[in-house]
Protein backbone atom coordinates (compact mmCIF):
# COMPACT_ATOMS: atom_id res chain seq x y z
CA UNK A 1 0.00 0.00 0.00
CA UNK A 2 2.59 2.52 0.52
CA UNK A 3 3.62 2.44 -3.42
CA UNK A 4 -0.47 2.94 -4.31
CA UNK A 5 -0.05 5.66 -1.79
CA UNK A 6 2.55 7.37 -3.49
CA UNK A 7 1.72 6.70 -6.99
CA UNK A 8 -1.90 8.12 -5.99
CA UNK A 9 -0.67 11.33 -4.21
CA UNK A 10 2.05 11.86 -6.83
CA UNK A 11 -0.64 11.73 -9.81
CA UNK A 12 -2.93 13.99 -7.77
CA UNK A 13 0.50 16.76 -7.24
CA UNK A 14 1.34 15.96 -11.47
CA UNK A 15 -2.22 16.24 -12.73
CA UNK A 16 -3.69 18.72 -10.22
CA UNK A 17 -0.82 21.26 -11.06
CA UNK A 18 -1.05 20.21 -14.85
CA UNK A 19 -4.82 20.98 -14.65
CA UNK A 20 -4.00 25.10 -14.19
CA UNK A 21 -0.36 25.47 -15.63
CA UNK A 22 -1.40 26.78 -18.69
CA UNK A 23 -3.82 28.98 -17.31
CA UNK A 24 -1.47 30.17 -15.03
CA UNK A 25 1.13 31.33 -17.68
CA UNK A 26 -1.36 32.70 -19.80
CA UNK A 27 -3.56 34.31 -17.95
CA UNK A 28 -3.26 37.96 -17.27
CA UNK A 29 -1.38 39.73 -14.49
CA UNK A 30 -4.27 41.00 -12.93
CA UNK A 31 -5.87 37.66 -12.82
CA UNK A 32 -3.01 35.94 -10.85
CA UNK A 33 -1.55 35.03 -14.28
CA UNK A 34 2.05 35.49 -15.82
CA UNK A 35 0.50 37.14 -18.86
CA UNK A 36 2.64 34.73 -20.85
CA UNK A 37 1.72 34.16 -24.84
CA UNK A 38 -1.29 32.01 -25.10
CA UNK A 39 0.60 29.38 -27.82
CA UNK A 40 4.02 29.69 -25.87
CA UNK A 41 2.18 28.71 -23.00
CA UNK A 42 0.71 25.87 -24.36
CA UNK A 43 3.59 24.81 -25.93
CA UNK A 44 6.05 24.98 -22.95
CA UNK A 45 3.31 22.50 -21.29
CA UNK A 46 3.75 19.85 -24.33
CA UNK A 47 7.58 20.66 -23.60
CA UNK A 48 7.16 20.08 -20.04
CA UNK A 49 5.36 16.99 -20.21
CA UNK A 50 7.46 15.41 -22.92
CA UNK A 51 10.81 16.16 -20.96
CA UNK A 52 9.05 14.34 -17.81
CA UNK A 53 9.56 11.11 -20.46
CA UNK A 54 13.03 11.97 -21.18
CA UNK A 55 14.01 12.42 -17.41
CA UNK A 56 12.67 8.98 -17.25
CA UNK A 57 15.82 7.77 -19.37
CA UNK A 58 17.99 9.93 -16.73
CA UNK A 59 15.88 8.06 -13.63
CA UNK A 60 16.77 4.77 -15.39
CA UNK A 61 20.21 4.96 -15.41
CA UNK A 62 20.59 6.66 -11.84
CA UNK A 63 18.60 3.87 -10.45
CA UNK A 64 20.31 1.12 -12.35
CA UNK A 65 23.82 2.67 -12.13
CA UNK A 66 24.38 4.66 -8.87
CA UNK A 67 22.30 4.37 -5.86
CA UNK A 68 19.32 1.90 -6.71
CA UNK A 69 15.64 2.07 -7.31
CA UNK A 70 14.19 2.24 -3.39
CA UNK A 71 16.71 5.96 -3.26
CA UNK A 72 16.28 7.08 -6.60
CA UNK A 73 12.36 7.25 -5.85
CA UNK A 74 12.50 8.83 -2.50
CA UNK A 75 15.39 11.89 -3.88
CA UNK A 76 13.05 11.89 -6.67
CA UNK A 77 9.29 12.08 -4.53
CA UNK A 78 11.25 15.13 -2.80
CA UNK A 79 12.14 16.77 -5.51
CA UNK A 80 8.42 16.88 -7.11
CA UNK A 81 7.36 17.79 -3.81
CA UNK A 82 10.03 21.14 -3.62
CA UNK A 83 9.28 21.55 -7.74
CA UNK A 84 5.33 22.22 -6.44
CA UNK A 85 6.56 24.13 -3.12
CA UNK A 86 8.17 26.29 -5.80
CA UNK A 87 5.21 26.78 -7.89
CA UNK A 88 2.98 28.12 -4.47
CA UNK A 89 5.72 30.28 -2.87
CA UNK A 90 8.11 31.38 -5.26
CA UNK A 91 6.48 34.86 -7.61
CA UNK A 92 6.42 34.74 -11.06
CA UNK A 93 8.90 33.07 -14.06
CA UNK A 94 11.51 32.22 -11.37
CA UNK A 95 9.02 30.18 -9.70
CA UNK A 96 7.42 29.05 -12.88
CA UNK A 97 11.55 27.63 -14.15
CA UNK A 98 12.47 26.29 -10.57
CA UNK A 99 8.85 24.61 -9.95
CA UNK A 100 8.66 22.73 -13.46
CA UNK A 101 12.71 21.91 -13.81
CA UNK A 102 11.93 19.82 -10.14
CA UNK A 103 8.72 18.58 -11.04
CA UNK A 104 10.56 16.87 -14.32
CA UNK A 105 13.33 15.58 -13.25
CA UNK A 106 11.22 14.60 -10.08
CA UNK A 107 8.69 12.84 -12.55
CA UNK A 108 11.25 11.37 -14.75
CA UNK A 109 13.00 9.39 -11.71
CA UNK A 110 9.77 8.44 -10.36
CA UNK A 111 8.09 7.02 -13.17
CA UNK A 112 11.44 4.63 -13.88
CA UNK A 113 11.53 3.16 -10.62
CA UNK A 114 7.66 2.74 -9.15
CA UNK A 115 7.30 0.35 -11.57
CA UNK A 116 10.15 -1.60 -11.03
CA UNK A 117 9.48 -1.67 -7.15
CA UNK A 118 5.64 -3.25 -7.45
CA UNK A 119 7.55 -5.92 -9.80
CA UNK A 120 9.95 -6.70 -6.75
CA UNK A 121 6.87 -7.07 -4.19
CA UNK A 122 6.23 -10.38 -6.49
CA UNK A 123 7.74 -13.33 -7.85
CA UNK A 124 7.94 -13.32 -11.71
CA UNK A 125 5.27 -16.33 -11.02
CA UNK A 126 3.34 -14.81 -8.70
CA UNK A 127 -0.26 -15.35 -9.29
CA UNK A 128 -0.96 -11.87 -7.06
CA UNK A 129 1.58 -10.17 -9.72
CA UNK A 130 -0.98 -9.10 -11.66
CA UNK A 131 -3.35 -7.93 -8.87
CA UNK A 132 -0.72 -5.88 -7.60
CA UNK A 133 -0.41 -3.69 -10.82
CA UNK A 134 -3.73 -3.69 -11.34
CA UNK A 135 -3.90 -1.58 -7.86
CA UNK A 136 -0.58 0.30 -8.43
CA UNK A 137 -2.60 1.43 -11.42
CA UNK A 138 -5.98 2.51 -9.66
CA UNK A 139 -3.79 4.81 -7.91
CA UNK A 140 -2.18 6.34 -10.66
CA UNK A 141 -5.53 7.30 -11.99
CA UNK A 142 -7.78 7.58 -8.54
CA UNK A 143 -4.49 10.59 -7.82
CA UNK A 144 -5.34 11.54 -11.54
CA UNK A 145 -9.20 12.34 -10.95
CA UNK A 146 -9.26 13.88 -8.10
CA UNK A 147 -5.89 16.20 -8.54
CA UNK A 148 -7.69 18.67 -11.24
CA UNK A 149 -10.94 18.49 -9.28
CA UNK A 150 -9.06 20.06 -6.30
CA UNK A 151 -6.17 22.29 -7.23
CA UNK A 152 -9.02 23.93 -9.88
CA UNK A 153 -11.55 24.40 -7.09
CA UNK A 154 -8.97 26.37 -5.24
CA UNK A 155 -7.36 28.05 -8.11
CA UNK A 156 -11.16 29.37 -9.37
CA UNK A 157 -11.71 30.32 -5.79
CA UNK A 158 -8.30 31.98 -4.48
CA UNK A 159 -6.13 31.95 -7.09
CA UNK A 160 -3.52 29.87 -8.81
CA UNK A 161 -0.84 29.57 -5.97
CA UNK A 162 -3.08 28.15 -3.21
CA UNK A 163 -4.05 25.58 -6.43
CA UNK A 164 -0.05 25.17 -6.48
CA UNK A 165 0.20 24.45 -2.65
CA UNK A 166 -2.54 22.08 -2.81
CA UNK A 167 -0.06 19.46 -4.86
CA UNK A 168 2.50 20.62 -2.98
CA UNK A 169 0.63 19.26 0.18
CA UNK A 170 -0.89 16.09 -1.70
CA UNK A 171 3.13 15.33 -2.66
CA UNK A 172 4.34 15.87 0.89
CA UNK A 173 0.96 13.47 2.10
CA UNK A 174 2.20 10.65 -0.19
CA UNK A 175 5.97 11.06 1.06
CA UNK A 176 4.89 10.97 4.29
CA UNK A 177 3.50 7.52 4.32
CA UNK A 178 5.72 6.37 2.20
CA UNK A 179 8.77 7.13 4.62
CA UNK A 180 6.60 5.52 7.45
CA UNK A 181 6.47 2.40 5.61
CA UNK A 182 8.92 1.75 3.51
CA UNK A 183 10.42 -1.15 5.92
CA UNK A 184 7.78 -3.11 4.21
CA UNK A 185 9.73 -3.18 0.67
CA UNK A 186 12.10 -6.14 0.10
CA UNK A 187 15.66 -5.92 1.03
CA UNK A 188 16.70 -5.82 -2.91
CA UNK A 189 14.81 -2.05 -3.29
CA UNK A 190 18.30 -0.83 -2.83
CA UNK A 191 20.56 -3.04 -4.55
CA UNK A 192 22.32 -1.60 -7.75
CA UNK A 193 21.80 -3.62 -10.75
CA UNK A 194 24.35 -2.59 -12.80
CA UNK A 195 26.73 -0.33 -10.72
CA UNK A 196 29.24 2.11 -13.05
CA UNK A 197 32.98 1.54 -12.14
CA UNK A 198 34.07 3.98 -9.48
CA UNK A 199 37.20 4.93 -12.11
CA UNK A 200 34.20 6.32 -14.29
CA UNK A 201 32.91 8.37 -11.58
CA UNK A 202 35.00 11.54 -12.77
CA UNK A 203 34.07 11.16 -16.49
CA UNK A 204 30.53 11.17 -16.36
CA UNK A 205 30.17 13.66 -13.39
CA UNK A 206 32.46 15.89 -16.41
CA UNK A 207 30.09 15.00 -18.84
CA UNK A 208 27.11 15.83 -16.46
CA UNK A 209 27.79 19.36 -15.62
CA UNK A 210 29.55 20.42 -19.32
CA UNK A 211 25.87 19.25 -20.48
CA UNK A 212 24.63 21.56 -17.95
CA UNK A 213 26.66 24.28 -18.77
CA UNK A 214 25.56 24.09 -22.69
CA UNK A 215 22.03 24.15 -21.51
CA UNK A 216 22.97 27.50 -19.92
CA UNK A 217 25.06 28.92 -22.46
CA UNK A 218 22.21 28.07 -25.09
CA UNK A 219 19.66 29.48 -22.78
CA UNK A 220 21.58 32.94 -22.58
CA UNK A 221 22.52 33.33 -25.93
CA UNK A 222 18.17 32.88 -26.57
CA UNK A 223 19.15 29.19 -28.88
CA UNK A 224 16.43 27.55 -26.07
CA UNK A 225 13.71 30.12 -25.76
CA UNK A 226 9.69 28.96 -24.20
CA UNK A 227 8.96 29.14 -27.69
CA UNK A 228 10.77 26.61 -29.01
CA UNK A 229 11.23 24.38 -26.18
CA UNK A 230 8.74 21.53 -27.59
CA UNK A 231 10.13 21.40 -31.28
CA UNK A 232 13.69 20.72 -29.02
CA UNK A 233 12.39 18.38 -26.97
CA UNK A 234 11.05 16.54 -29.92
CA UNK A 235 14.50 17.01 -31.35
CA UNK A 236 16.03 15.56 -28.84
CA UNK A 237 13.32 12.45 -28.92
CA UNK A 238 13.90 11.69 -32.43
CA UNK A 239 17.67 12.36 -32.48
CA UNK A 240 17.95 9.98 -29.08
CA UNK A 241 15.59 7.05 -30.90
CA UNK A 242 17.16 6.78 -33.93
CA UNK A 243 20.42 6.46 -31.97
CA UNK A 244 19.22 3.52 -29.64
CA UNK A 245 17.68 2.06 -33.01
CA UNK A 246 21.06 2.00 -34.44
CA UNK A 247 23.12 0.58 -31.66
CA UNK A 248 20.15 -2.21 -31.33
CA UNK A 249 20.05 -3.21 -34.64
CA UNK A 250 23.88 -2.80 -35.45
CA UNK A 251 24.92 -5.30 -32.46
CA UNK A 252 26.46 -8.26 -32.56
CA UNK A 253 24.36 -9.25 -29.04
CA UNK A 254 21.19 -9.59 -30.77
CA UNK A 255 19.90 -12.92 -32.93
CA UNK A 256 18.28 -12.15 -36.51
CA UNK A 257 15.17 -12.85 -34.76
CA UNK A 258 15.65 -9.71 -31.91
CA UNK A 259 16.80 -7.60 -34.96
CA UNK A 260 13.23 -8.57 -36.58
CA UNK A 261 11.42 -7.51 -33.68
CA UNK A 262 13.33 -4.33 -33.14
CA UNK A 263 12.59 -3.85 -36.66
CA UNK A 264 8.83 -4.15 -36.20
CA UNK A 265 8.91 -1.75 -33.27
CA UNK A 266 9.52 0.94 -35.37
CA UNK A 267 6.14 1.39 -36.67
CA UNK A 268 4.79 0.93 -33.57
CA UNK A 269 7.13 3.71 -32.56
CA UNK A 270 5.43 6.12 -34.63
CA UNK A 271 2.24 4.92 -33.83
CA UNK A 272 2.77 5.43 -30.04
CA UNK A 273 3.96 9.16 -30.71
CA UNK A 274 1.16 9.91 -33.21
CA UNK A 275 -1.45 8.86 -30.80
CA UNK A 276 -0.57 11.02 -27.75
CA UNK A 277 0.33 13.75 -30.02
CA UNK A 278 -3.30 14.07 -29.73
CA UNK A 279 -4.77 12.33 -26.88
CA UNK A 280 -1.95 14.54 -24.72
CA UNK A 281 -3.45 17.68 -26.19
CA UNK A 282 -6.14 17.28 -23.16
CA UNK A 283 -3.56 19.25 -21.28
CA UNK A 284 -2.84 21.89 -24.19
CA UNK A 285 -5.28 22.61 -26.57
CA UNK A 286 -8.37 21.05 -24.73
CA UNK A 287 -7.58 24.11 -21.56
CA UNK A 288 -8.00 26.72 -24.25
CA UNK A 289 -10.65 24.98 -25.10
CA UNK A 290 -12.66 24.79 -21.77
CA UNK A 291 -11.83 28.48 -21.02
CA UNK A 292 -13.31 29.90 -24.31
CA UNK A 293 -15.50 27.32 -25.81
CA UNK A 294 -16.78 25.69 -22.99
CA UNK A 295 -20.25 26.40 -21.18
CA UNK A 296 -19.23 25.68 -17.84
CA UNK A 297 -22.24 27.18 -16.22
CA UNK A 298 -24.40 24.45 -13.96
CA UNK A 299 -27.30 26.33 -12.52
CA UNK A 300 -25.42 29.83 -12.28
CA UNK A 301 -22.18 28.09 -10.79
CA UNK A 302 -19.32 28.14 -12.99
CA UNK A 303 -17.24 24.89 -13.37
CA UNK A 304 -13.40 25.06 -12.87
CA UNK A 305 -11.48 24.90 -16.01
CA UNK A 306 -9.19 22.30 -15.42
CA UNK A 307 -12.52 19.91 -14.03
CA UNK A 308 -12.78 18.34 -17.82
CA UNK A 309 -9.10 16.62 -17.57
CA UNK A 310 -10.95 14.57 -14.75
CA UNK A 311 -13.11 12.97 -17.08
CA UNK A 312 -10.14 10.73 -18.79
CA UNK A 313 -8.95 9.31 -15.13
CA UNK A 314 -13.11 8.82 -14.80
CA UNK A 315 -13.20 6.69 -17.60
CA UNK A 316 -9.80 5.16 -17.36
CA UNK A 317 -11.43 3.36 -13.60
CA UNK A 318 -14.59 2.69 -15.45
CA UNK A 319 -13.25 1.31 -18.84
CA UNK A 320 -9.86 -0.89 -17.70
CA UNK A 321 -11.85 -3.59 -15.77
CA UNK A 322 -14.42 -4.22 -19.08
CA UNK A 323 -11.37 -3.82 -21.37
CA UNK A 324 -9.21 -6.87 -19.55
CA UNK A 325 -12.20 -8.81 -19.37
CA UNK A 326 -12.90 -8.50 -22.91
CA UNK A 327 -9.38 -9.14 -24.36
CA UNK A 328 -9.72 -12.36 -20.99
CA UNK A 329 -12.86 -13.51 -22.52
CA UNK A 330 -11.55 -13.37 -26.62
CA UNK A 331 -8.49 -15.17 -25.37
CA UNK A 332 -6.66 -15.92 -28.85
CA UNK A 333 -9.26 -15.06 -30.94
CA UNK A 334 -8.23 -10.95 -29.51
CA UNK A 335 -6.93 -8.49 -32.28
CA UNK A 336 -2.98 -8.46 -32.53
CA UNK A 337 -0.97 -5.57 -30.57
CA UNK A 338 -0.55 -3.80 -34.25
CA UNK A 339 -4.40 -4.08 -34.97
CA UNK A 340 -4.88 -2.83 -31.14
CA UNK A 341 -2.38 0.34 -31.92
CA UNK A 342 -4.81 1.05 -35.09
CA UNK A 343 -7.76 1.22 -33.46
CA UNK A 344 -6.49 3.42 -30.83
CA UNK A 345 -4.59 5.84 -33.68
CA UNK A 346 -8.03 5.91 -35.49
CA UNK A 347 -10.34 6.50 -32.37
CA UNK A 348 -7.96 9.39 -31.13
CA UNK A 349 -8.44 10.89 -34.93
CA UNK A 350 -12.05 10.43 -34.59
CA UNK A 351 -12.13 12.13 -31.29
CA UNK A 352 -10.46 15.45 -32.40
CA UNK A 353 -13.08 14.95 -35.68
CA UNK A 354 -16.05 15.54 -32.86
CA UNK A 355 -14.80 18.94 -32.12
CA UNK A 356 -15.66 19.79 -35.54
CA UNK A 357 -19.65 19.88 -35.57
CA UNK A 358 -19.84 21.99 -32.57
CA UNK A 359 -17.51 24.97 -34.25
CA UNK A 360 -20.64 26.82 -35.03
CA UNK A 361 -21.63 26.56 -31.24
CA UNK A 362 -21.48 29.55 -29.01
CA UNK A 363 -20.96 27.35 -25.48
CA UNK A 364 -20.31 23.98 -26.31
CA UNK A 365 -22.07 21.61 -23.67
CA UNK A 366 -19.56 20.09 -21.66
CA UNK A 367 -20.88 16.73 -22.01
CA UNK A 368 -19.55 17.13 -25.22
CA UNK A 369 -16.16 17.39 -24.21
CA UNK A 370 -16.89 14.30 -22.27
CA UNK A 371 -18.25 12.43 -25.26
CA UNK A 372 -14.83 13.03 -27.08
CA UNK A 373 -12.90 12.03 -23.88
CA UNK A 374 -14.53 9.14 -23.55
CA UNK A 375 -13.67 7.99 -27.49
CA UNK A 376 -10.18 9.17 -27.27
CA UNK A 377 -9.92 6.61 -23.64
CA UNK A 378 -11.22 3.89 -25.74
CA UNK A 379 -8.24 4.77 -27.85
CA UNK A 380 -5.95 5.18 -24.88
CA UNK A 381 -7.19 1.46 -23.55
CA UNK A 382 -6.30 -0.40 -26.63
CA UNK A 383 -2.64 1.35 -26.71
CA UNK A 384 -1.14 2.67 -23.87
CA UNK A 385 -1.55 -0.75 -21.58
CA UNK A 386 -0.24 -2.93 -24.31
CA UNK A 387 2.31 -0.62 -25.77
CA UNK A 388 4.45 -0.78 -22.27
CA UNK A 389 3.81 -4.79 -21.73
CA UNK A 390 5.23 -4.73 -25.77
CA UNK A 391 8.33 -3.34 -25.01
CA UNK A 392 8.95 -5.54 -22.49
CA UNK A 393 8.25 -8.21 -24.95
CA UNK A 394 9.92 -7.23 -27.99
CA UNK A 395 12.92 -6.32 -26.13
CA UNK A 396 16.68 -8.03 -26.85
CA UNK A 397 18.08 -10.03 -24.26
CA UNK A 398 20.95 -7.46 -24.32
CA UNK A 399 18.94 -4.11 -24.21
CA UNK A 400 15.98 -4.51 -22.06
CA UNK A 401 16.27 -1.25 -20.70
CA UNK A 402 17.22 0.58 -24.16
CA UNK A 403 13.64 -0.75 -25.35
CA UNK A 404 11.96 0.49 -22.33
CA UNK A 405 14.17 4.06 -22.95
CA UNK A 406 12.45 3.31 -26.65
CA UNK A 407 8.71 3.49 -25.33
CA UNK A 408 9.50 6.62 -23.02
CA UNK A 409 10.93 8.40 -25.93
CA UNK A 410 7.53 7.34 -28.28
CA UNK A 411 5.46 9.45 -25.45
CA UNK A 412 8.42 12.20 -25.20
CA UNK A 413 7.86 12.49 -28.66
CA UNK A 414 4.11 12.58 -28.64
CA UNK A 415 3.85 14.96 -25.90
CA UNK A 416 6.36 17.59 -26.87
CA UNK A 417 4.71 17.37 -30.40
CA UNK A 418 1.30 18.24 -28.53
CA UNK A 419 3.01 21.39 -27.38
CA UNK A 420 4.22 22.07 -30.95
CA UNK A 421 0.76 21.50 -32.51
CA UNK A 422 -0.86 23.53 -30.00
CA UNK A 423 1.03 26.45 -31.27
CA UNK A 424 -1.61 26.10 -34.47
CA UNK A 425 -4.94 26.41 -32.76
CA UNK A 426 -7.43 29.45 -32.59
CA UNK A 427 -10.74 29.81 -31.78
CA UNK A 428 -11.17 31.35 -35.21
CA UNK A 429 -9.66 28.13 -36.73
CA UNK A 430 -10.68 25.30 -35.28
CA UNK A 431 -12.24 23.68 -38.19
CA UNK A 432 -9.62 23.30 -39.96
CA UNK A 433 -6.93 22.54 -36.76
CA UNK A 434 -9.26 19.93 -35.42
CA UNK A 435 -10.21 18.81 -38.89
CA UNK A 436 -6.69 18.37 -40.13
CA UNK A 437 -4.92 16.77 -37.38
CA UNK A 438 -7.76 14.28 -36.78
CA UNK A 439 -8.03 13.47 -40.30
CA UNK A 440 -3.80 13.21 -41.00
CA UNK A 441 -4.21 10.83 -37.30
CA UNK A 442 -6.98 8.85 -39.28
CA UNK A 443 -4.28 8.41 -41.96
CA UNK A 444 -1.85 7.32 -39.72
CA UNK A 445 -4.40 4.55 -38.54
CA UNK A 446 -5.44 3.49 -41.58
CA UNK A 447 -1.21 2.59 -42.55
CA UNK A 448 -0.88 0.92 -39.15
CA UNK A 449 -3.57 -1.13 -39.96
CA UNK A 450 -2.48 -2.24 -43.34
CA UNK A 451 0.74 -3.14 -42.19
CA UNK A 452 -0.85 -5.15 -39.36
CA UNK A 453 -0.21 -8.12 -40.90
CA UNK A 454 3.62 -7.94 -42.09
CA UNK A 455 4.44 -6.15 -38.26
CA UNK A 456 3.08 -8.98 -36.84
CA UNK A 457 5.61 -11.51 -38.74
CA UNK A 458 8.30 -9.14 -38.10
CA UNK A 459 7.64 -9.67 -33.84
CA UNK A 460 8.13 -13.16 -34.54
CA UNK A 461 6.00 -15.19 -32.28
CA UNK A 462 5.39 -12.15 -30.15
CA UNK A 463 2.30 -11.40 -30.15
Amino acid sequence: MNLFSLEMWERFSFYGMQGILAIYMYFAMTQGGLGIDQGVATSIVGAYGGAVYVFCIVGALVSDRLIGPQRTLFASAVLIMLGHISLALLPGVPGLVTGLLCVAIGSGGLKATAATLVGSLYAVDDPKRDAGFSLYYMGVNIGGLLGPLVTGFLQQNWGFHLGFGAAAVGMAVGLVWYVLTRDSLPANANRVPDPLPRSRFVLWGVIAVVAVLLVVILVLAGVINPGNLANIVVGISVVAAIIIFAIMLTSSKITATERSRVLAFIPMFIGTAAFFALFQQQFTVLVVYADERLNRSIFGWEMPISWPQSFNPLFILLLAPVFAALWTKLGRRQPGTPVKFAIGILLVGVAFLLFVPMAPVAGVPVLWVALILLVATFGELSISPVGLSLATRLAPAAFPVMMMALYNLAVALGTALSGSLSTLYSVDHEVAYFGITGLVTIAVGLIMLAIAKPVTRGMAGVH
